[in-house]
């Protein structure tokens, strides 16, 4: 952590966050709740339940073509949203942010719509051996249907991108490049930009899955360089249901829409129908109205927050806690990656992390066990599973000094 970073994290406002978050105040099998599975999914500020219930209370309609006064104040937020969306990206347009519900859909709807106009026989899809099965099966499917060919680069005993072998299969053949910015398995920090470039000098296009990286630094589509950045309003303390594909305004423009249906049209004939520019082109339906309002909500929270100071805490808490579990007798950090989020991954010798999380969720500590939707990570560290300790804006050291104490405890119960 650099001097600036040691600085942030000393005034970090803790107490002020976690009043902010009404869930943290209540109790699990008798004991505080102790949240620490956020890359799964992140607790909500109150901020966002209240713009969803002024949404319901005080201006809800369906959006767009209605005359009258809460279809045209509907209208009005949803975009304002996207505006907020293009803010917090760093978006040259509100234009080049599509709603969708989240990341999965938001990798399909390239898959599909730029995928089967542009990737055909021969072609190749490059991905990386760390990805969540979102981008990587409707990139595996494409291929298949498609007869091109998937490429992984692989990883390293740390976690880390081998980024000579991801240069080396970059090919003329190559369509485009899809890579988490963030793993979610294993917190490692992908080098997005110098994969992005990458990708350009080969010609191809470059896909960032940023579910698990908006939470915890700014992030700068047009510093990055990459052609579609996604990622999801659960993992932003925003709502389920909703999230965004950016995607450049000119590329955007040349796809063909994926779903088809009301609001995504111009005109609608018999003979011929004609679809609405980027990024309605891509909403087919009645979108999440409320849940668009919410993520904005969320992301101005995290953007009055100051994200560098958020990163700054949970890198601390990172530090703290992977100190403390490498005091475990048996314990093994699976992803010990140079640069890494918020993410700490483990299994201990002789216990199943599903009894693991079970043990856990009795002293009130919330944690993920399984696969992590990244099977392939696991084969590639020769685990079945991990547990999954994940660290928010308003996660605690005593929380970390709680989860270290209730895994020594496991240790003493198993031998």
């Amino acid at each position: 952590m650099t001097v600036v970073d040691q600085a942030r994290a000393s005034t970090y406002d803790l107490a002020r966050v976690r009043a902010d978050f009404p869930i943290l105040a209540r109790e699990i099998h008798g004991r505080p709740l102790v949240y620490l599975d956020n890359a799964a999914s992140t607790q909500k500020p109150r901020i966002v339940a209240e713009t969803i219930a002024e949404c319901y209370g005080g201006w809800y309609a369906n959006v767009e073509r209605g005359v009258h006064t809460l279809s045209q104040l509907a209208t009005a937020q949803r975009e304002r949203a996207r505006e907020t969306v293009a803010r917090f990206l760093n978006a040259r347009s509100a234009e080049e942010a599509v709603f969708t519900r989240g990341t999965t859909e938001s990798v399909n709807l390239v898959a599909e719509a730029w995928g089967r106009r542009n990737v055909g026989p021969g072609d190749e899809v490059l991905i990386t051996g760390l990805e969540h099965h979102s981008n990587l099966v409707p990139w595996q499917r494409l291929c298949e249907e498609r007869g091109a060919q998937l490429r992984v680069a692989a990883i390293d005993d740390a976690g880390e991108v081998r980024l000579d072998e991801f240069e080396r299969l970059l090919s003329p053949r190559t369509r485009i490049a899809a890579f988490a910015h963030v793993s979610n398995a294993l917190g490692t920090v992908n080098p997005v930009r110098e994969m992005a470039a990458m990708a350009h000098r080969a010609g191809a296009l470059a896909l960032v899955d940023g579910a698990q990286a908006v939470p915890h630094m700014l992030v700068d589509v047009r510093d990055l360089g990459c052609d579609f950045y996604a990622f999801s309003g659960h993992k932003v303390y925003g709502p389920s249901g909703i999230g965004v594909l950016w995607g450049r305004k000119e590329i955007l423009d040349a796809m063909p829409p994926w779903q088809s249906g009301g609001g995504m049209v111009q005109t609608v004939r018999f003979e011929k129908t004609t679809y609405a520019p980027p990024p309605h082109r891509f909403e087919a339906g009645t979108p999440f109205i409320e849940g668009a309002a919410g993520l904005a909500a969320a992301l101005d929270y995290l953007t009055a927050m100051g994200l560098p100071a958020v990163g700054a805490w949970e890198s601390e808490l990172l530090a703290l806690a992977t100190a403390r579990l490498a005091e475990v007798p048996g314990l093994r950090i699976v992803g010990t990656a140079r640069r890494k989020a918020a993410v700490l991954s483990f299994v201990m010798d002789g216990i199943h992390p599903h009894d693991l999380g079970t043990i856990l969720d009795h002293d009130g500590i919330a944690i993920r066990a399984g696969h992590h939707c990244a099977q392939p990570v696991m084969e590639r560290f020769g685990v079945p599973a991990t547990a999954r300790a994940s660290f928010g804006l308003y996660n605690t050291p005593e929380e970390v000094e709680a989860l270290a104490a209730a895994l020594h405890k496991a240790r003493e119960l198993f031998g």
